[in-house]
């Protein structure tokens, strides 16, 4: 099980609306005879390519999955049917499928043919290594991961705004993993006409992720490396046009549109411009995990409308100093050090001369809980230096 979880991994950042999932095919003595892992969504699952590559020598052995063989028509047949009729006579299963079209049905199916089935192997790792497909299933939202780069003293730039860089190189090299392990990556207008990024992943991935900017006001410069397609998709959301908070009003908000429709980057009209209504449109798009990289105030909205289960932080040793320097967030509406909830360490490490700090939230907030989606879109998710 645990070579099947290698497996599986090696498809991060490149199956969604898909889970990640590993199999292998052993005989009865316990030889490999075929091992495969789910590539990309499209493309077949895991277990029909570890089937395939052990061939007739299949009939009578066992199956070892990360995920419940699903057992519906999508892009590809179901699985369930290609173990029956591959021979199989026991299949070893680490967690059940959370899929309302699934969900149980998949093993089901194989005992009802007479299969053998053992489940909760390796359960935890499972469902660690697909969390944000498993959040994404149960809230209707992908999973957030929030990400900043500060000094000693908690300061994400100098008073007079400079910022780059604050952070080393090993640890800029692991935002670009990271980024390749994400659907879409988040900013706000401000970072856009602060920073002018490229968010992308340097090629850690082929396509880029979709790299989102969320504009209240639709100030928004003509020029800007994220308005180039070529190099990667780019989506950006905004309230419906002549919204108050547009500040530079209805003409400049119009005038904006213009600009991005010529260059053929998508736009996305929320009723409200808020990252919980983004959320649940990217999850419709397919999107399992997100990543924010913007500024404070974003930020800080984020997290207060439960948009962020993890946090990645990067402190470098490093003091800027400064009374209106700025810090990674804005005002979260704690008035009590009793509201203040410790996050859950998840890893700590050097990265370089740098120290890489990841939590994930003690829990969701309840009143955030969400319907399930009963399929996410076939549309492409379209995931800083």
């Amino acid at each position: 099980m645990r070579r099947a979880l290698n497996l599986a991994a090696l498809g991060e950042g490149r199956t969604s609306p898909n889970p990640l999932v590993g199999a292998v095919v052993l005989d009865g003595a316990g030889q490999l005879l075929g091992e495969g892992f789910h590539a990309r969504a499209g493309d077949p699952h895991a277990e029909v390519g570890a089937l395939a590559q052990a061939g007739a020598r299949a009939r009578g052995g066992t199956l070892i999955v990360t995920l419940e063989p699903c057992c519906h028509h999508g892009r590809t047949p179901p699985c369930t049917e290609a173990v029956i009729a591959a021979g199989i006579s026991r299949v070893v299963v680490a967690m059940a499928d959370p899929d309302p079209r699934v969900a149980g049905g998949g093993i089901a199916r194989l005992r009802a043919a007479g299969l053998e089935v053992i489940e909760a192997v390796a359960e935890a790792e499972a469902l660690r290594l697909n969390r944000a497909f498993v959040h994404r299933v149960s809230s209707a939202r992908p999973l957030g991961i929030l990400k900043w780069a500060m000094s000693l003293d908690g300061r994400t730039a100098l008073p007079n705004g400079q910022s780059q860089w604050i952070s080393g190189p090993e640890a800029r090299a692991w935002v670009h993993r990271l980024r390749a392990g994400c659907d879409a990556v988040i900013v706000g207008g401000g970072t856009v006409r602060a920073d002018d990024p490229l968010l992308t992943s340097r090629g850690g991935r082929t396509p880029e992720p979709l790299r989102v900017v969320i504009s209240r006001s639709l100030d928004l410069p003509e020029a800007a490396q994220l308005w180039d397609q070529a190099v990667a998709p780019t989506l950006v959301a905004h309230g419906p046009i002549g919204a108050p908070e547009q500040r530079q009003g209805t003409a400049r908000a119009e005038a904006t549109c213009a600009v991005l429709d010529r260059l053929g980057v998508e736009r996305l009209e929320l009723a409200a411009c808020e990252p919980d209504p983004l959320l649940e449109a990217l999850a419709v798009r397919g999107c399992n995990r997100v990543l924010w990289e913007c500024g404070p105030e974003l930020a800080a909205a984020a997290l207060r409308q439960g948009c962020v289960q993890e946090l990645a932080v990067v402190i470098a040793p490093r003091v800027l100093g400064g009374v209106a320097a700025r810090t990674p967030l804005g005002n979260l509406g704690l008035e009590g050090l009793d509201l203040v909830q410790s996050w859950r360490e998840l890893e700590r490490r050097d990265l370089g001369g740098d120290l890489l700090w990841q939590l994930e939230a003690p829990q969701p907030p309840a009143d955030n809980a969400k319907p399930s989606i009963p399929e996410a879109s076939t549309a492409r998710p379209g995931s800083t230096p």
